[in-house]
């Protein structure tokens, strides 16, 4: 797959929140149902309207854009100018939309919610990417993701430049804090290296382990467990940096991944460190969504 391929999970967890987000507006979805349009726009009326972002950002999500109209009329036309991952100048023409006007002032808004949230995603990404530019670290997002939108706001990471960590609980081994302690309640006498091949010894070949820890006394005895992975639980710069150093001597295939806390000020201090890894939840969490408008012909 290329790095913002929109593919068939992507598709699939579009329909889905496609079909719930027009639901959600039209109570059923039938035409009929918006009373606004109804009332005011005549069956017979036609128009195209242009699909414009209004500040800078990076596109993504604009597969979305057909998918509603395919739902809601077939015989509207979605033409796609500008492909996901595109950086963007405040008026750029993202996409130009032909047919009956109701429904195109229907799907209006749903697809408004698609295209603004997703490029946020992907445009705070960038940001990230592009502060951290030049060193070996790469910017990875997290499972704080809004319910339903996982697969589409990790794709959104994708198209801004950045990397995903695993999609779920099924995909990789995390051993977090609280793991820890609910396993060490029972296994005091043990270590977490010794936690790391558990996990290695009980999960099937090839899965990747990846632990927590947030001292440096920790992370000295979590590599002699030979993890993929170790996570630095918002450990300051000062601190990332001894640590790299003690993976470097002691275990250097190890790669290092910090999180927690972690901003566009603070981003490039972290990455010079050397740590090979920095996840941010905010990346889904909390990025603002860009301005893009349909613009109506005069």
């Amino acid at each position: 797959m290329s790095q913002i391929e929109f593919g068939s999970v992507e598709s699939r967890a579009a329909m889905r929140l496609v079909e719930l987000a027009l639901a959600e507006d039209l109570g059923t979805i039938d035409l009929d149902s918006d009373r606004t349009c109804a009332a005011l726009i005549a069956p017979s009326d036609s128009a195209t309207i242009d699909v414009v972002v209004r500040r800078d950002g990076v596109l993504a999500g604009s597969p979305l854009g057909p998918l509603v109209f395919e739902r809601l009329d077939l015989s509207v036309c979605w033409e796609a100018l500008v492909q996901d991952g595109t950086h963007l100048e405040p008026q750029t023409v993202i996409a130009r939309v032909s047919g009956p006007l109701q429904s195109l002032l229907i799907g209006e808004r749903t697809v408004l919610n698609f295209l603004q949230h997703l490029s946020g995603v992907a445009t705070l990404t960038r940001q990230f990417v592009d502060t951290i530019r030049g060193t070996n670290a790469v910017i990875l997002d997290t499972r704080k993701t809004l319910p339903g939108w996982r697969v589409l706001e990790k794709y959104a990471v994708r198209c801004g430049g950045g990397t995903n960590h695993r999609m779920g609980l099924f995909d990789g081994v995390l051993i977090k804090d609280n793991h820890l302690a609910a396993w060490l309640r029972d296994h005091s006498q043990l270590s977490i290296a010794d936690a790391v091949r558990t996990a290695s010894e009980r999960s099937p070949t090839g899965t990747p382990i990846e632990v927590e820890v947030d001292t440096l006394e920790q992370l000295q005895d979590v590599l002699a467990g030979s993890p993929e992975i170790v996570l630095l639980d918002n450990m300051p710069v000062p601190l990332l940096r001894d640590a790299v150093s003690l993976r470097n001597r002691l275990a250097p295939t190890v790669r290092l991944e910090a999180s927690g806390g972690v901003s566009l000020e603070t981003v490039r201090e972290i990455a010079e460190t050397g740590v090979d890894r920095i996840s941010i939840g905010a990346l889904t969490h909390s990025a603002p969504a860009l301005d893009i408008a349909f613009d109506w012909p005069k």
